[in-house]
């Protein structure tokens, strides 16, 4: 048997080489005894968590906020009453994440748990680097979706016009201008469509092109000069009331926004009627806000949740994907802004954003 003196001798042992270890690893430690007291923590975690030597002994209730971590407590009870190892991903109040272990310390020869050590590891860059990825995901996918939309119109028209070139006889040759002028108005749409492609290739940042200031007018005449056709069939007048003209914006993405939004105005106007669209801009407590007003069928209060999701279609009779609107609002929304609709059947719509003002900095 040992005798005291070897007794202590091994436990001071034992000690010191726990002390030892607390002192040097480089990961942020904690020891909480079952009665939730810090008993030891490594310099990381004091650095980490801002603690301090006379935190030891206290109860952790005390000292929580310093954990930044509001259910803490409540983790580590779980871990003491059901003897488990609890490993999870938490995010601080001050948005950095850990790798969260609270690892039970278990008394073998008594079968209890007297406490848990538990270990932070900093994964903020790791979940940055995740979140990053998972938006240019999503940015390729609306490209892609925005692309194939887009494209589709002026590929129609010049489906449709081949087809009447090939069935003119050669005494109706008259309507041969015509006819040139709208293969080169869709020539000109797609060419518009794959430039916007090229430009955003051209980035350093891949997909996600760089926003600019732009001018709401100087947009919106692209997309009338895109569209002229469609305005020309239905004889539709483009109207502008643009307060301030001035955002900052992807380019390519406030096109496509615009063009669907007076697209389907004009789409979804009765032919017995002229389409009018009425697109206005104007600040408002730091917030850039458009409308696009159109005279149209109108939308019905119970299709008016439904219009922005994919492939959602509330009219069948006019030629459409379900995809336009979804891309709106995926724009806008992926910007941070919102968008919203008014409209009583019958009676037309407006389409309202909103997006956070930044042109005076973007102008600097």
């Amino acid at each position: 048997m040992q005798s005291k003196n070897d007794q202590i001798s091994e436990l001071t042992e034992l000690n010191e080489e726990l002390e030892n270890y607390f002192s040097n690893t480089i990961i942020p430690q904690l020891f909480v005894d079952a009665n939730l007291r810090l008993r030891k923590f490594t310099p990381p975690a004091m650095k980490q968590f801002k603690l301090r030597d006379e935190y030891i002994g206290k109860p952790l209730e005390e000292i929580a906020e310093t954990f930044r971590y509001p259910t803490i407590i409540e983790n580590i009870e779980t871990v003491i009453e059901c003897g488990e190892i609890l490993e999870k991903e938490i995010q601080t109040i001050d948005r950095d994440w850990f790798q969260m272990n609270i690892i039970p310390y278990k008394i073998k020869s008594k079968g209890t748990t007297n406490g848990v050590i538990i270990t932070f590891v900093d994964i903020t860059p790791r979940i940055r680097d995740l979140k990053e990825q998972e938006k240019m995901i999503a940015e390729h996918e609306l490209l892609l979706d925005t692309i194939a939309h887009d494209i589709k119109q002026p590929i129609n028209t010049l489906g449709l016009t081949i087809e009447l070139i090939k069935k003119l006889s050669p005494e109706q040759s008259d309507r041969f201008p015509k006819l040139i002028d709208k293969l080169e108005s869709g020539l000109s749409a797609m060419k518009t469509v794959v430039d916007g492609l090229g430009d955003t290739r051209l980035q350093p940042t891949g997909y996600q092109a760089s926003e600019e200031l732009l001018d709401l007018q100087n947009i919106i005449e692209d997309v009338r000069l895109t569209l002229s056709q469609q305005i020309s069939e239905r004889k539709a007048m483009i109207k502008l009331d643009l307060k301030d003209p001035q955002i900052t914006f992807v380019r390519r993405k406030l096109r496509s926004a615009l063009y669907n939004l007076i697209s389907n105005a004009i789409k979804y106007t009765p032919m017995e009627i002229r389409p009018e669209v009425t697109i206005s801009s104007k600040l408002e407590e730091g917030h850039m806000t458009i409308c696009v007003t159109d005279n149209g069928i109108g939308i019905s209060d119970a299709h008016q949740k439904l219009i922005f999701e994919k492939f959602e279609r509330i009219q069948t009779s006019v030629d459409g994907t379900g995809v336009g609107l979804y891309l709106v609002n995926a724009i806008f929304t992926s910007a941070g802004g919102t968008i919203s609709v008014e409209s009583e059947v019958g009676k037309g719509s407006t389409f309202k954003i909103i997006l956070k003002d930044t042109s005076a900095s973007a102008s600097h």
